[in-house]
């Protein structure tokens, strides 16, 4: 039978023989219809990061451990030429311990039934996950940078994070009953995990918008919400007169509208437009640079030329807070591919426009010491 899988990369893209040994094997899983890589491909623990699945059945395994993974865009209303980052620096302490609002009333605006992981609402998480106060760079389609309703004279706030420890619990449970196998629709195992799911997506969606209160809350700023996506989840998915299951895995949608694809913290982000047609991708974009270095291996690379001080500053400009040393190094500029080429294969492959691109004043990652919670835990996010 065969199992088709396709890449969308140039020749000028950084893609590993890894990442496209794990596109393949995926595409041969049983029920698997397409395979679709993003120029962000990467290797992935078992499977590929950056890629987008269809398939008749679901599987778990694929949209891994952080369940609703995404990004949130908020239009703040500071000026982006009074902004200090040092200054707000300052303001930016304990996001790592538990709110202390109103939980129930959070939850309940996003329809979330009560879990053991809520002291981690509103917690950023390890990994790749920041949040990172932006300014507009250059405008390309002042149009729609309107439609959006951002105006380039005030700040941005962009925040990555995911459902924390609560996806990490749904899978582990259900691999542990049913291992990486692939699940019927119809099953009760099936939709146990969809509905669980479901609550997963809700989850992380609510933690982006904490963060972002709390940030705007400690920056004495207000903001309005400009687009919230996901890019680790399962859909279904009309196809060609049939219902198939579509899987993001790091992978970025292109079905719902807008959408910032972040450099690392020492590049410009870009604000594009899906085009109407994205069929080829499995209607997915790149999520991100993706990584270039296993996460591990950038502190031996880059310590010899590059002190802990050295990276608080970029060359952009940006001012970092990260009081983690390892993840200082893990999430250097130096480990992700050049967001300019993925971009740009995604604008030649006929998938996107640019709107604008974003340069980052302020990254936050992590403070320390962190009072842990539930969920709280130091790298829980290697897989996207």
């Amino acid at each position: 039978m065969n199992h088709p899988y396709h890449l969308i990369a140039s020749a000028e893209s950084w893609i590993e023989g890894e990442a496209l040994r794990q596109l393949e094997q995926t595409a041969q899983l049983p029920g698997m219809r397409q395979a679709v890589g993003l120029p962000d491909l990467h290797p992935g623990n078992g499977y590929p990061i950056g890629a987008a699945f269809l398939s008749d059945l679901i599987y778990p395994a694929l949209v891994g451990n952080d369940i609703g993974c995404g990004m949130t865009l908020w239009q703040t209303d500071l000026l982006v030429r009074k902004f200090k980052p040092e200054r707000a620096a300052e303001r930016l302490q304990g996001l790592e311990d538990p709110w202390e609002g109103a939980l129930a009333d959070w939850r309940a605006d996003f329809a979330l039934e009560p879990t053991a992981f809520d002291t981690a609402l509103g917690t950023i998480g390890g990994g790749n996950h920041f949040a990172e106060m932006q300014c507009i760079e250059s405008v390309l389609d002042p149009p729609a940078l309107l439609t959006l309703g951002i105006d380039p004279d005030q700040a941005l706030l962009l925040v990555h994070s995911g459902s924390r420890g609560l996806g990490e619990a749904i899978l582990h449970a259900l691999i542990a009953a049913k291992g990486h196998a692939g699940l019927d629709p119809e099953t009760p195992e099936s939709l146990d995990y969809l509905r669980q799911h479901e609550q997963a997506l809700r989850w992380a969606e609510a933690n982006r918008a904490l963060i972002a209160r709390r940030i705007l809350d400690a920056l004495n700023a207000d903001g309005a919400r400009r687009l919230d996506v996901w890019h680790n989840l399962v859909q279904p998915m009309d196809w060609q007169g049939e219902r198939l299951w579509l899987h993001r895995k790091g992978a970025a949608p292109s079905d719902r509208g807008a959408l910032v694809i972040p450099g690392s913290r020492g590049t410009l982000s870009y604000l594009v437009k899906p085009c109407v047609d994205c069929k080829q991708s499995l209607y997915s974009l790149a999520h991100g640079a993706g990584r270039k270095w296993k996460r591990g291996e950038a502190r031996g690379r880059l310590s010899g030329r590059q002190r802990p001080e050295d990276l608080i500053k970029t060359a952009l400009g940006g001012r970092v807070i990260c009081e983690d040393k390892e993840l200082l190094y893990d999430e250097a500029p130096e480990n992700y591919k050049g967001i300019e080429r993925v971009v740009g294969d995604l604008v030649a492959a006929g998938l996107c426009t640019i709107i604008a691109a974003l340069r980052p004043l302020l990254t936050y990652k992590v403070r320390r010491p962190a009072h842990r919670q539930p969920g709280m835990r130091k790298q829980e996010h290697r897989r996207s």
